[in-house]
């Protein structure tokens, strides 16, 4: 079940509107940038979005080869499925003003074809999609001008100050769940299909992400030299980065600081620790004697119950507003802020202010049947880390509890932190 016609006309302006705000300051050196491998080249990944829309909304054939674009060439420069990342950077790119106008006119025609079509079920479909990938860029944008160091899109803006935050652990007996996307809950990827009973023992979840100020008592414990907090994995990912403490963090005086895009910042102690692995959020549970909730237990703490009972959101099945989640924000929040947005067990931010890492490793669910954008899942499965929850730069309309995000252990360049769980 695909959103109605005239709703995806305002959310794809909605996008639209997000990926301008975030990629309107970029300078022109800054459109391609230095060659990273955790990065794509800003120019090209505009014109990607404007591709990707026209293919699955104006161009795409069930059967056949697909129309044609109207750019000449798109489909060599941009489909990210055939196009190799080392080489965005040497591509004949049109101008950024052409790719501006592309990106224009493409929307135009998809919006035109809705109000004209609105019965027509499969471009509902594809509509949706391209909002969700275009909503997925503007965040990956983010991080981009994170790890490059450019201007934070949304200005100097004010954070909140220390909110007090619930201690302790939430505690659930287990069961019986339903794990995974309903048919009738609206638009699902494939890896979210579909619910499958699944049985959980009894475990307890922290009711808050870990802070900066509790990773701090890792790293000053001489975390990141002593073998016994890392698997062997992680102890090779360390020796080959090289890193003494977190990405960003830099030692001033006795106190930490935080680069946070182009300023350097006071680590603010009672926000959520970000820019972290995970292979670093696991040897922070192996210090701290805890563990990392699996995604099936992340899930259920989020959905709030036992015996097929689900809730949508942790806080019920209304969407979310700015009062429940840190979403489509500009930094982020104390944990202890959002409490509207609680589970009613009392765990604060599953959804919202920064993706969580889980155990889990990224794996079809029962029954996987690839959906047209084939390459969205099924290259990742067995090499990549599931997160769960959402960040301060994520879509309000693409988050729900069922919506699994994933990356390989090593990433660290993305809003990402954890929570952690008592050992059994």
């Amino acid at each position: 079940m695909s959103s109605d016609a005239s709703t995806l006309v305002r959310e794809l302006a909605a996008s639209r509107a997000r990926l301008k705000r975030v990629t309107s300051m970029l300078e022109p050196a800054q459109l391609l940038g230095p060659k990273f491998g955790s990065v794509n080249p800003p120019q090209w990944e505009l014109g990607h979005v404007a591709w990707f829309q026209e293919f699955w909304c104006l161009r795409h054939r069930d059967k056949g080869k697909p129309g044609d674009s109207i750019l000449p060439g798109a489909d060599a420069l941009y489909d990210s499925a055939k196009v190799a990342h080392a080489t965005r950077w040497d591509l004949p790119l049109p101008s950024i003003e052409e790719t501006r106008a592309y990106l224009k006119n493409v929307l135009g025609l998809v919006q035109r074809r809705l109000e004209a079509e609105p019965e027509n079920t499969r471009l509902r479909y594809f509509a949706d999609l391209a909002a969700f990938h275009e909503d997925m860029h503007t965040e990956a944008f983010h991080y981009s001008r994170q790890t490059l160091a450019y201007a934070d899109p949304f200005g100097n803006t004010k954070p909140l100050g220390r909110i007090a935050a619930p201690a302790g652990d939430a505690e659930y007996i287990g069961g019986p769940f339903m794990l995974g996307a309903l048919p009738d809950d609206g638009f699902a990827f494939d890896n979210e299909k579909w619910a499958h009973e699944v049985r959980i023992a009894p475990f307890r979840i922290a009711r808050c992400a870990v802070t900066n100020a509790e990773y701090a008592d890792f790293v000053d414990s001489k975390g990141y030299t002593r073998r016994e907090f890392w698997d062997e994995a992680g102890w090779v990912w360390l020796a080959e980065s090289g890193l003494k403490k977190p990405r960003y963090w830099k030692r001033k005086g006795r106190a930490w600081s935080l680069r946070r895009f182009d300023r350097t910042i006071a680590l603010p102690a009672s926000h959520p620790v970000i820019h972290v692995n995970w292979h670093e959020a696991n040897a922070y549970c192996r210090f701290a004697g805890r563990r990392l909730p699996t995604e099936t237990e992340w899930e259920f703490a989020a959905s709030a119950g036992a015996g097929g009972t689900r809730r949508r959101f942790p806080w019920g099945d209304n969407a979310p507003q700015p009062r429940h989640a840190n979403l489509q924000q500009a930094r982020t929040a104390p944990v202890g802020a959002y409490s509207a947005g609680d589970a009613p067990d009392g765990c604060r931010q599953l959804i919202g202010n920064v993706w969580e890492w889980t155990s889990s490793t990224f794996e079809p669910y029962p029954g996987f049947v690839l959906d047209p954008y084939k390459e969205y899942s099924q290259p990742w499965f067995g090499t990549h880390k599931m997160l769960r929850g959402g960040s301060f730069a994520t879509s309000r309309r693409l988050i729900r509890n069922t919506w699994r995000n994933f990356y390989t252990p090593d990433r660290g360049d993305i809003f990402a932190g954890f929570r952690t769980c008592a050992l059994r």
